[in-house]
């Protein structure tokens, strides 16, 4: 069965262009509209009732899927896409999956509903584990924009950081201050952040020619409590490390945490160095190294370019790649000295 994505690529349009054909025929040229018209007669596309009302019926709003909504990492790069959803003259609805698989297909049952003409996700799994959705019915959802997460391989439109320099930054930072012992608390393996900040952290060790341990390396899963088990964990070592590299600012603060219990002075015993740049990260207690993420920027890019996609009123840019900046604060310094007797 063809998609709305197959009669856009037969005529050589967007996909909204082809939506635009269907709802509202007189907006296009007529050129244009005989072009798509005769690709979904050669085709034979059908475009179902939900779809049909969705591209009769424009909601103005879009769908912003998140998957913690209570994490203030995510709410600052809402705050970006409110601001310009509000200079665009859409709405935003939220959606909080708490990373339930299930909640995730409801919203995807949502979008198809037609209750939204357009989809921000902020999680890159969504897609691939809603696993019964079949290919037709993905291929034909609106337009959609991933924000901070990617899908590898596919050409879904992108916002995010480079995540493997900005490791580089942090662990060429505790280089730079002497540190030759460095452990890193990661993310779940199977994120794609995760995975990008650990090859960046192992990347910069090898440049550096040092041997990389993976003893030193524990997995938590973002939030600061397991950055806290994590860091007993590692820091419980007799040949514990005199730095960590975290992947996020909770779970760094959390490794701060375990060493005051285990009566390490930060950054006298232990240097550590977050990633995002939260905004109670300044007010810690050392406040916090850390890699900056420009949250606002994410957001703002993100709804920026979905809005194109929407009013098809620039070319699609499918991938946006921003940097980060190392902010060094209180949290870092170099290694302890060694007394030998």
């Amino acid at each position: 069965m063809s998609t709305m994505s197959d009669i856009a690529k037969a005529a050589g349009v967007s996909t909204a262009t082809v939506s635009r054909v269907i709802s509202t025929p007189e907006l296009v040229s007529e050129d244009t509209r005989a072009r798509v018209q005769a690709a979904v007669e050669r085709l034979g596309y059908r475009p179902n009732s939900a779809a049909r009302s969705l591209r009769t019926q424009k909601s103005t709003a879009v769908l912003v899927i998140v998957p913690e909504i209570g994490n203030p990492f995510f709410a600052r790069i809402i705050h970006g896409i409110e601001q310009i959803a509000l200079e665009r003259g859409y709405t935003v609805l939220l959606g909080n999956t708490e990373n339930d698989p299930v909640r995730e297909r409801a919203y995807l049952e949502m979008i198809d509903a037609r209750r939204a003409d357009g989809l921000i996700l902020l999680n890159g799994q969504l897609l691939r584990r809603a696993a019964g959705v079949p290919p037709s019915v993905a291929a034909d959802l609106p337009p959609l924009v991933f924000a901070c997460e990617y899908l590898p391989g596919t050409d879904w439109p992108t916002v995010r950081v480079d995540n493997a320099a900005g490791a580089r930054l942090a662990v060429q930072h505790l280089l730079d201050l002497g540190h030759k012992r460095i452990g890193m608390i990661t993310g779940p393996l199977w994120n794609i952040l995760t995975r990008d900040r650990l090859q960046g952290f192992r990347d910069t060790l090898n440049d550096a020619g040092l041997a990389w341990d993976e003893s030193l390396m524990i997995s938590g899963d973002f939030s600061l409590e397991s950055g806290a088990i994590a860091g007993q964990k590692l820091l419980a070592r007799e040949d514990r490390p005199t730095a960590v590299f975290c992947a996020n600012d909770e779970m760094a603060m959390g490794v701060i945490k375990a060493a005051s219990q285990l009566g390490l002075r930060v950054p006298a015993d232990l240097s550590v160095v977050g990633f995002d740049d939260l905004k109670f990260a300044e007010h810690w207690t050392p406040a916090l190294t850390t890699v900056a993420q420009p949250m606002l920027e994410i957001g703002r890019t993100a709804m920026e370019m979905l809005c194109d996609l929407l009013d098809d009123t620039a070319p699609p840019r499918n991938n946006s790649i921003l940097k980060t900046k190392l902010i060094v604060r209180a949290s870092t310094g170099p290694p302890p000295v060694v007394t030998r007797l």
